[in-house]
């Protein structure tokens, strides 16, 4: 059953049943308690509804604040935007109002900002707020959902793979509603703990605005070595004093500094690795986004053009091990992490249809399993395998690319095909069909000469336009891997969710608390965690069948129970 339902933002709304097409229209109610209607359909129907609706984060979060969980949903701008890009029609607006307004011929209004949190606390004043979706005021917002999810149904069903398609914007809703219920729940999180990891670190808390301690004896330290004052947070400042002491460097990167060889270089090592401790999880980060003895991450969903997802602040996708001493289980509860480890190579295997990778893939460590082809060595084997998916051809991946293209033809065949149509201009598609973006007119006009040319000449014009060409051919080449990954972790998430809402709750309900590209953390009772576990193998196993049916390769997952979540 499909549901349309928009809210009057006084609490209550109409919904609209639909027909089993998504595409008839059945029953309509008006109700003056809309998360009670919703509660109403989610209990008692024989299948759990989808909901259609604007967007997620708008209507979703005032559910979550009355214990209501959703099960199923369809995101029409969520889903507005892989159509539009799979058109290459990237960075049009994507709202209701402007998927109504395309429908119609009208002139497309400029998408609205999403609602903003602070600290990962919503800051919603109403229960439901306004529309975002940009409508004319003459227009009815339900019949303008129904209508556009109606030509969402129809131009999803004249795509190429109409299926594909149709999960990869069911498993984006489901993400997008996945990711509202973890900025609710939140991460388990010590601030004792926190604090006392930064001061053994960095040194006492020091007043606003002043280095701490070990960064301020650092900084001494190192302007020391130089014989002169030099702020190390400054890179002219760096490469000025370096050059003063015979010893210039081409940047102040890390991987740059590690080839001086000078007393200076562990010290600044030291010191930049301490900074981005202290400025991206350090006690201003704390007292920003813990509250409550809950991490919140905000996260937006597809906020990168492969499909990963993107966060609105607090690093939530970059949490660095040390920190992760701070995130611990509730008392008589635990964490529950699953990591798919060497996924990109084993999506390789899988769309390339190379059946001697496929088999290989189908080993607990493909790299291990391709070491013999280079000298038993494992690492030269990851190298090689690494080098096919990102296009690197010189240096030491040059004979290990060789190895590759001897041994597996059909998928080096598929990312050369990729990389030579992003070098075109053209568009490129992950295996669901999410849609890389086009090349820019910029782009355009130094490769091809004239902006609105479509081919590009055959040897890429001008050497700046060659070197362009390639680049994008690089990017391309990762991007039919790297979306399909994202896609794999996005079907995988979906199906775990649906499993944990099946668990007994008498202890408390499992949560998914934490997403980060590949991994997955669970926050569960104790008494739960076996079939937490259970529910990771046999989601893992769903997700190979659904994507890739019968294919040989294998998708293990490193999975751990653990009260820490740095012990995973």
């Amino acid at each position: 059953m499909r549901i349309a339902v928009v809210s009057d933002g006084e609490g209550g709304g109409r919904l609209r049943e639909l027909g089993a097409d998504g595409v008839s229209q059945g029953s309509l109610w008006r109700v003056s308690d809309l998360a009670g209607a919703v509660a109403d359909y989610e209990k008692h129907s024989a299948e759990p509804p989808r909901w259609i609706w604007a967007a997620t984060d708008e209507v979703y979060p005032p559910l979550i604040e009355h214990a209501l969980r959703i099960s199923r949903c369809h995101d029409v701008t969520l889903v507005e935007a892989l159509l539009l890009g799979y058109h290459g029609r990237f960075g049009e607006a994507r709202s209701l109002g402007a998927a109504w307004a395309r429908l119609h011929g009208r002139d497309v209004p400029a998408d609205l900002a999403a609602p903003q949190t602070s600290a990962g606390i919503d800051v919603q004043e109403a229960l439901f707020e306004p529309d975002r979706s940009t409508l004319p005021p003459d227009v009815d917002r339900l019949t303008a959902l129904v209508e556009v999810h109606a030509d969402q149904q129809r131009r999803i069903a004249e795509l190429p793979a109409p299926d594909r398609f149709a999960l990869l914007a069911a498993v984006e809703s489901a993400g997008a509603l996945a990711a509202i219920e973890m900025a609710h729940d939140g991460i388990p999180w010590r601030m004792d703990v926190h604090d006392q990891l930064l001061s053994e670190q960095l040194g006492a808390r020091p007043p606003g605005g002043m280095r701490p301690p070990v960064l301020a004896d650092l900084a001494e330290r190192i302007s020391a070595e130089f014989g002169r004052p030099v702020n190390p947070d400054s890179p002219p400042q760096l490469m000025k004093a370096f050059a003063a002491i015979g010893h210039p460097v081409p940047s102040t990167r890390s991987h740059d500094l590690r080839q001086v060889d000078h007393a200076v270089v562990p010290l600044l090592l030291r010191y930049k690795e301490l900074a981005r401790l202290h400025s991206a999880h350090g006690w201003a980060w704390l007292d920003t986004w813990v509250r409550h003895g809950r991490f919140r991450p905000d996260y937006v969903v597809g906020g990168v053009v492969s499909g990963r997802w993107a966060t609105r602040g607090g690093g939530a996708l970059q949490i660095p091990k040390v920190v992760r001493r701070a995130v611990r289980a509730d008392p008589d509860w635990t964490l529950v992490t699953a990591d798919a480890g060497q996924l990109e190579p084993r999506i390789l295997a899988a769309v390339s249809g190379d059946r001697a990778l496929a088999a290989a893939a189908g080993s607990e460590d493909l790299y291990a399993r391709l070491a013999p082809l280079f000298n038993g060595d494992r690492e030269r084997a990851k190298i090689g395998l690494l080098a096919a998916m990102y296009g690197q051809t010189s240096g030491d991946a040059a004979p290990l690319l060789r190895t590759m293209r001897r041994n597996f033809p059909t998928a080096l065949a598929y990312v050369d095909a990729a990389a030579r149509a992003g070098e075109q201009g053209e568009l490129v598609r992950s295996w669901l069909g999410r849609t890389c973006p086009p090349p820019s007119p910029t782009w355009r006009r130094i490769v091809y000469g004239d902006p609105a040319a479509e081919t590009a000449p055959a040897a890429g014009g001008t050497p700046d336009g060659a070197r362009l060409a390639r680049e994008r051919g690089r990017f391309t080449r990762n991007f039919v891997i790297q979306a399909t990954a994202a896609e794999w972790a996005l079907v995988f998430m979906a199906a775990v969710r649906r499993r944990l809402r099946e668990l007994d709750t008498a202890h408390g309900a499992p949560q998914l608390v934490f997403f980060q590209h590949d991994e997955l953390v669970l926050h569960v009772p104790c008494s739960l965690a076996a079939a937490a576990v259970e529910v990771l193998t046999a989601s893992a196993e769903e997700t190979r069948r659904l994507l890739f049916e019968s294919t040989e390769v294998r998708f293990p997952l490193d999975i751990s129970v653990v009260r820490c979540y740095a012990d995973a």
